[in-house]
């Protein structure tokens, strides 16, 4: 990148949203990253991740649900950075075992439909406080992180729920921002191999049992080849001409010619697990 770049990463404890900001940080940038108090110790690990990539980590405990914590962050990155090029709202309420689990929705815990508040609500919130310091940041992103589950059945419909609207709410969004020359897209990445995927390979014993974990997971994408597709997304000259989309990251990471860190072409799902909506402005 020829300037540093401003980015805010919410739900950046683990997972995609840990290798996202990771790998910002080995682009040169400036990543605020944000997760939950009771993570603040592996959230402290990721900023010293991005400090090690070259970038610079900055850690914030934040509840993403409470609007004054919130406006408090971006208050602190208008004061320190003065911009913010991209916003990556990845943070969600996800209760594991539980959402993944075969059963009816109605046999799974009530607090499986948090991540309609602390997903879909707290990105809603996120974008709204952020929005005034973007508008005043020329060609800046918002990039809300969806999946196929808002086409296509995927852990239930809370989960469904909080990821159509998501591709929705981007749409919509996006049409507020043109004016300002604001791009906002939904962005659905792929089966991640995560840090936790990792290890869980890693700690199977040498031989068979591991080779069998490998082969599983060989077609996962690390969640450093989404930092590098919006990364490429910012610097697009037809940025604007894309926002209000819900795209794909390796069909975006295709056309960009963006290959995953270990080298492979992480695969689209659109066959096996649908497409994004189409939206329309009504006339």
């Amino acid at each position: 990148m020829t300037q540093s770049k401003v980015v805010l990463v919410t739900g950046a404890s683990r997972g995609l949203g840990r290798g996202i900001a990771r790998q910002f940080g080995a682009l040169g940038a400036t990543v605020y990253l944000t997760s939950r108090h009771e993570s603040a110790a592996l959230l402290a690990q990721t900023a010293a991740q991005v400090d090690a990539g070259g970038g610079r980590g900055i850690a914030v405990s934040v509840d993403q649900r409470d609007r004054a914590s919130v406006q408090a962050l971006v208050d602190r990155i208008r004061n320190e950075q003065g911009r913010l090029d991209i916003l990556v709202n990845n943070a969600a309420a996800v209760v594991a075992k539980a959402l993944t689990s075969a059963e009816p929705f109605w046999k799974k815990p009530l607090e499986v439909s948090d991540m309609i508040d602390v997903g879909l609500r707290t990105n809603y919130i996120m974008a709204y406080l952020a929005a005034p310091l973007m508008v005043e940041t020329p060609g800046s992103l918002i990039a809300n992180i969806s999946f196929y589950g808002a086409v296509s059945y995927f852990h239930g419909p809370a989960y469904g729920a909080a990821k159509a609207g998501t591709d929705k709410m981007s749409f919509d969004m996006a049409e507020d921002l043109r004016p300002d020359g604001v791009a906002c897209v939904s962005f659905w990445p792929g089966l991640i191999y995560s840090d936790e995927v990792a290890s869980y390979v890693a700690s199977a014993p040498e031989g068979e049992a591991r080779a069998a974990l490998e082969q599983r997971f060989a077609t996962f994408e690390h969640p450093e080849f989404s930092a590098c597709v919006l990364n490429a997304l910012h610097e697009d000259p037809a940025l604007m001409s894309l926002s209000g989309s819900t795209l794909i990251g390796a069909e975006l990471g295709a056309r960009y010619g963006i290959s995953d860190i270990d080298g492979k072409q992480p695969l689209s799902y659109r066959d096996t697990m649908g497409g994004p909506s189409a939206f329309i402005l009504a006339r």
